[in-house]
């Protein structure tokens, strides 16, 4: 597997911050971001059960466009 980095989190240092990356081959999002307190993942478990291989992580609004990049780049229609 190999991702395609996007971007980092604009606001951060650059080291342990929220990344965004393609997985083209399997046309999938990879996203690393804060993990979620309690609260918030009460919140996500109203509409349905977060099974123990799946996670809810948290990425800042300013990480937008980085997320429309990937997401062009993950249906083909970014320009390379």
């Amino acid at each position: 597997m190999a991702l395609r980095f996007i971007a980092k989190d604009p606001n951060t240092d650059g080291a342990n911050c929220p990344t965004v990356w393609v997985d083209e081959e399997k046309q999938e999002l990879v996203f690393q971001g804060w993990t979620v307190d309690d609260g918030t993942r009460a919140e996500c478990l109203k509409t349905g059960p977060i099974p123990d291989s799946e996670t809810v992580v948290r990425l800042p609004m300013r990480m937008v466009a980085a997320i429309r990049e990937a997401c062009d780049a993950a249906d083909g229609t970014a320009v390379r």
